[in-house]
């Protein structure tokens, strides 16, 4: 399912139109962003947790030259933990 769909299920579930779904998602997704940059947690009961976790830098091997080392630095990267009802609900 892509957003152009998610949106589509959304205005039909909740009974409005397809462009206020879109822009319903939109804020969704710009609000999870932006909380998740400021360093915070969004938490959805029932769903999951969405956090950011930082992926600590190491040495790697360049793939062009094998015998050349590269230092490949620590970013910042999106995490989620699924709920106990997401869980629950894919159990059966």
């Amino acid at each position: 399912m892509n957003k152009a769909v998610l949106a589509q299920k959304i205005a039909e579930k909740v009974g409005v139109s397809k462009k206020e779904a879109e822009t319903m998602l939109a804020s969704f997704v710009e609000i999870v962003t932006s909380t998740l940059q400021s360093g915070d947690e969004v938490t959805i009961s029932g769903f999951g947790a969405f956090s950011a976790k930082v992926r600590a830098g190491r040495v790697g091997v360049n793939p062009q030259n094998p015998t050349e080392k590269i230092q490949i630095p620590s970013v910042t990267v999106p995490k989620f933990k699924a709920g106990k009802g997401l869980k629950d609900a894919l159990k059966k």
